[in-house]
């Protein structure tokens, strides 16, 4: 007599990454990571396109910047893949520990174990490591921020309870990252925190308040830092294309950044054809990725690019709509906001829109810390979108 197996429900298969019901949210999934692993393969491709002369010129390995950021990306998706895994439940419970983690990274960065880089001191060593926690905090305050509106979802009416503890906390954050002179750093903070609270349903009058506190913290923030202050004045004093005297000093990265731009033209250079990464473009690999990726694959490539970042932010939001979970809208949401806002502070510095600083292009310029921080949110995000599309007994307590 043949045994019929019974598999109970302690032991089924959990849902796997992508929703397997095809509908609206399978097919989001499936543009979200489509749209992530592209905007990964065109920064591996040009962190090493813009690195390789630096490279071979002081005797390094001319492929290091593949293997280097190709190695932080495969890390990085193998954890992303890993936290779409994770409960948001257990995300929201441990989410305290994660904030103190958080700031004992920032903290240690005054410590010998920090040091400082491009006139910022926000960088840790720790033995042959380098990271900068307050990339890794935009990806503590998504979750921490998102776990604490969730549990006060009902009280969000009371500008108390949407106050206290995040604005304190965000605010402590933001004073160690312009101790240390990063301010395009604290700008994503506050717009990402921001978005957190948009998309949980925040009043609008309560946002308005929090927005002009955030402001004039901002500024007083920024006056703390006369090296910011400078370099701001400098920006709506001097015109670079015209005021030749300053084009050695203070306009040299703005100015190689538009001549990178300018040489791409249409169609562009092709990959490896940069000639301002032959050490006219300081942070080529960097905060000035895109210029080389305009001049090496030209208007084409770096509005294609755009369109990328487009159509991310417009996934997620639109998934945050497919889903009932207060926790999963919010990272949503801020997410969202924070790739968004960091990818247009980071062009308009290119173009010249605004002073220079120091925002890394989301996915594309070199930096470890900064990568794995996006995907680990995206992992977060993609850990939401799986339940979303689990069975209700599956994603009971949210």
């Amino acid at each position: 007599m043949r045994q019929h197996s019974v598999v109970t429900p302690s032991r089924a298969a959990r849902p796997g990454v992508v929703p397997a019901a095809r509908g609206r949210l399978r097919s989001l999934t499936i543009a979200l990571i489509t749209i992530v692993l592209l905007l990964v393969g065109v920064g591996v491709l040009m962190v090493q396109s813009a690195s390789q002369v630096v490279a071979i010129s002081a005797g390094q390995h001319p492929l290091g910047g593949v293997l280097r950021q190709g190695g932080y990306a495969a890390i990085g998706i193998a954890l992303m893949l890993a936290i779409s895994r994770v409960p948001t439940a257990a995300l929201r419970r441990y989410s305290w520990l994660l904030l103190a983690a958080g700031f004992l990274l920032q903290v240690l960065v005054y410590t010998p174990l920090g040091y400082e880089a491009g006139g910022n001191r926000n960088w840790l060593r720790l033995g042959p490591i380098s990271m900068q926690p307050a990339e890794f905090m935009k990806f503590v305050l998504l979750v921490w921020v998102s776990a604490v509106l969730t549990t006060k979802r009902r009280l969000l009416e009371d500008w108390r309870h949407v106050a206290i503890p995040i604005l304190p906390v965000v605010a402590a954050s933001m004073l160690i990252n312009i101790l240390g002179g990063d301010l395009g750093t604290l700008l994503v903070l506050a717009a990402l925190v921001f978005g957190c609270l948009y998309f949980s349903h925040v009043r609008l009058r309560i946002l308005a308040g929090i927005a002009a506190v955030a402001a004039l913290g901002i500024g007083a923030m920024t006056l703390m830092k006369p090296n910011r202050v400078v370099r701001i004045m400098h920006f709506f004093e001097v015109d670079c294309l015209r005021d030749a005297e300053h084009a050695y000093a203070g306009c040299w990265q703005t100015l190689n950044g538009f001549w990178a731009l300018a040489h791409g033209g249409m169609f562009g250079a092709g990959v490896g054809g940069s000639t301002a990464k032959w050490h006219w473009l300081p942070e080529a690999e960097n905060d000035f990725v895109f210029a080389i990726l305009g001049e090496e694959l030209g208007f084409i490539g770096a509005a294609t690019v755009i369109v990328l970042f487009v159509a991310l932010a417009a996934v997620l939001l639109a998934l945050s709509t497919c889903t009932d979970s207060a926790f999963a809208r919010s990272v949503l949401g801020g997410l969202a906001v924070w790739i968004s806002t960091q990818m247009i502070v980071n062009i308009s510095v290119v173009l010249g829109f605004v002073p220079v600083l120091g925002v890394p292009l989301p996915f594309i310029s070199a930096g470890g810390t900064s990568l794995l921080s996006l995907l680990l949110a995206v992992g977060v995000a993609l850990a939401c979108v799986r339940e979303a599309g689990a069975p209700a007994d599956a994603t009971r307590g949210r």
